[in-house]
């Protein structure tokens, strides 16, 4: 990833909560010289690694074996930026369209599991913190299904985790920019319904939260 150091983003917190909010991830793998791309949820699983599961039927565990270096992709909000969002253009005339966007890569070496434990321990992660985002007290629970239809679901996946190697996260969030131009496209993207990019500009900025 090209990733100038005015746009590099080192906040552990930041990074985190961006995985969190924007959790499907492009999984990249290399095989007999062919790239291999899945899109799949994952979780983080503490600062050491990722977790997530695949299809039974998707041939990645039979292609890679353990140890195998991945590529988790997470993309965050993203936004064309105009021009006519500067309020220097009339003035210095000297600006060009760009895009706004916020993105992770974390490369790590893949783990796959077929134990019903492991299995359970990642399907039961995944769906508590998305059904209670959603649900709150009304929130899906595994124990709802029958538990043999269970079990045959969960023979049905391949759980896994990737112990991470390296993180890296860009930010292009407007911050080579002149104040003023800066705090327009921050006005920008609130009227917009770009919420999640105006926070995070607001955060360069240093607004309290």
């Amino acid at each position: 990833m090209y990733l100038p150091a005015h746009f590099e983003d080192t906040d552990s917190d930041a990074i985190a909560g961006l995985i969190a909010a924007f959790p499907l991830a492009t999984l990249v793998c290399l095989h007999d010289g062919e790239m291999i791309a899945n899109h799949i949820p994952l979780m983080m699983n503490g600062r050491e690694a990722l977790v997530g599961h695949i299809a039974r039927a998707n041939t990645l565990h039979e292609l890679i074996g353990d140890g195998a270096r991945v590529l988790a992709i997470f993309g965050g909000d993203d936004s064309y930026i105009s021009p006519n969002w500067y309020p220097t253009k009339p003035v210095t005339r000297r600006h060009v369209p760009t895009w706004n966007y916020q993105v992770v890569h974390i490369r790590g070496r893949i783990t796959f599991s077929h134990v019903r434990k492991d299995k359970l321990a990642v399907v039961g992660r995944l769906t508590k913190t998305h059904e209670q985002a959603v649900f709150g007290d009304r929130a899906w629970k595994i124990s709802d299904s029958p538990r043999d239809y269970m079990d045959q679901m969960l023979d049905n996946i391949v759980a896994f985790s990737i112990d991470i190697d390296s993180i890296s996260a860009k930010s292009k969030l407007s911050q080579n920019r002149d104040p003023v131009d800066f705090d327009g496209v921050v006005r920008e993207m609130e009227m917009t319904g770009h919420k999640t990019l105006s926070a995070s500009m607001k955060r360069l900025r240093g607004d309290a939260d």
